[in-house]
């Protein structure tokens, strides 16, 4: 660690992996209300465990994003953070008002939490992912407001990157973007149209970039490879990624009551979607090839190659399958959607934001790396949670598949109960590879806390891979 105030990544980095566990619990809760419909019933109903898993999701990469800037930001500008006192201070704001917006949804009926936050003063609560009562959003504007400043102003009194550039473009685009949460017409098919504008441009536009931004980052240190060459690569990314995902943005708009032309677009331009990713994982292997020296992080490396594999299959390949207008006409809120947003989600943001922990926690505790030992526990994790949500995706995919058969395709379609009933063998099986992926986190976890030898660093040219 170069610079003393990158340490105020640290908090933010344990609060995004406590915030993931939170997650993956409640989408084991939910897979089992899948197939016991009264699990849990009536102190956390299905409706509840899903707005917490949703938005813990959110908020936890969020934090992640976070910590991966305070951390890179210094590095990349040559200087220390603006307010190493105003990040802590936001930390713990965006902290407790998340953890009781959370309690607001297990205790209260959401009903009665709408009521109690004011939300009749500015109506923004009942959308999808965007549940946050009112006040929680006011207070998520506030915190990256303060968090934009703080990066924003240690960029401007140090070096300039292509790198820290990205960055704060993907982050000046998260902020401004969530401020359509608080836009909500009477007019149903303009809420939808602008409830994408968070939700798609979002996850499909800036937060790519931040992707990008991050991955680059972690590349240039642990292979060596000229900074030219990686920034000529995040270029290349981040044009297309904007190309595609602006107005790939259509596939959302198929079936919401909006022009026809609509299907044209967005058929053609999300099936363009891809190529950003496959582009991520021709350049996460291709540095590791070009590599010039050996960096004793191999977990960071493993994770950086892992993220364009696993987003390219989750947001590229996945996102494919179903995002031509005659296909989505079947397709459209089936499993098969659930299949590509779990491995989209982990494959571009969650392992990104790993493989950044990977990377920077070691440095923050005063080593290169984590020991060999604990590396190899750390890769046992990488390897339970992404085999496990490989299976979680082909799990979905086959209960998408048989659902779009049986209740939308068919000469004789059956209701949707019916249904269910009849593709649960799938649900279990997601279950229990859910299992398995929560393991892989705690194993994963367990690995920071793994002793054993010191590693060192190999400054010798490596040979290129074959």
């Amino acid at each position: 660690m170069k610079f003393q105030s990158q340490s105020v990544a640290m908090p933010y980095f344990i609060a995004a992996i406590g915030l993931f566990v939170g997650q993956i619990l409640f989408g084991l809760i939910m897979g089992l209300q899948y197939v016991m419909g009264d699990f849990l019933f009536p102190e956390i109903p299905f409706n509840v465990a899903r707005m917490v898993h949703t938005n813990l999701l959110i908020v936890w990469v969020l934090f992640g994003f976070m910590g991966a800037s305070y951390y890179l930001i210094p590095e990349e500008s040559q200087t220390e953070l603006f307010s190493p006192k105003l990040a802590i201070a936001m930390f713990w704001i965006f902290l407790v008002a998340g953890a009781l917006t959370i309690v607001g949804y297990l205790a209260v009926p959401y009903a009665t939490l709408a009521e109690l936050t004011g939300n009749k003063l500015l109506p923004t609560m009942g959308r999808e992912f965007l549940e946050q009562p009112t006040i929680t959003k006011i207070g998520i504007v506030i915190v990256a407001l303060a968090f934009i400043f703080n990066v924003g102003m240690t960029v401007l009194k140090g070096r300039k990157t292509a790198i820290s550039m990205v960055l704060m473009i993907g982050l000046v685009g998260l902020a401004v973007l969530f401020l359509f949460s608080f836009y909500n017409p009477h007019n149903i098919v303009l809420d939808k149209m602008f409830w994408w504008w968070v939700v798609h441009l979002w996850v499909e536009g800036v937060w790519e970039l931040i992707l990008g931004a991050i991955l680059a980052f972690v590349l240039i240190k642990i292979t060596g490879v000229d900074r030219e060459v990686i920034e000529k690569w995040l270029y290349m990314i981040v044009a297309m990624a904007l190309i595609t995902g602006i107005l790939g943005m259509g596939h959302h708009y198929f079936w919401i009551g909006t022009p026809e032309y609509w299907q044209l677009i967005g058929s053609v331009f999300s099936a363009l979607e891809p190529i950003p990713f496959f582009m991520m994982t021709l350049f996460a292997f291709n540095m590791i090839n070009q590599r010039r020296r050996e960096h004793p992080n191999k977990a960071a490396a493993l994770w950086a190659m892992g993220c364009g594999v696993m987003a390219f299959l989750g947001a590229g390949v996945w996102g494919f399958l179903h995002t031509l207008s005659p296909v989505n006409y079947y397709t459209h809120g089936s499993q098969v959607t659930a299949a590509h947003g779990h491995m989209a989600f982990y494959g571009a943001y969650a392992m990104v934001v790993m493989c950044m922990i990977s990377y920077s926690m070691p440095l923050m505790r005063g080593r290169i790396a984590n020991s060999r030992q604990a590396q190899v526990v750390e890769m046992w994790g990488f390897w339970l949670m992404t085999v496990s949500m490989v299976f979680i995706t082909l799990f979905l995919t086959g209960a998408g598949i048989l659902q779009v058969w049986l209740q939308r395709f068919s000469d004789a379609p059956q209701s949707f109960m019916a249904v269910q009933d009849q593709i649960a063998i799938f649900y279990w099986l997601r279950e229990l590879a859910g299992v398995f992926f929560l393991i892989g986190l705690g194993v994963y976890i367990w690995s920071f806390f793994v002793e054993g030898e010191e590693v060192t660093v190999d400054n010798t040219a490596a040979p290129a891979a074959a």
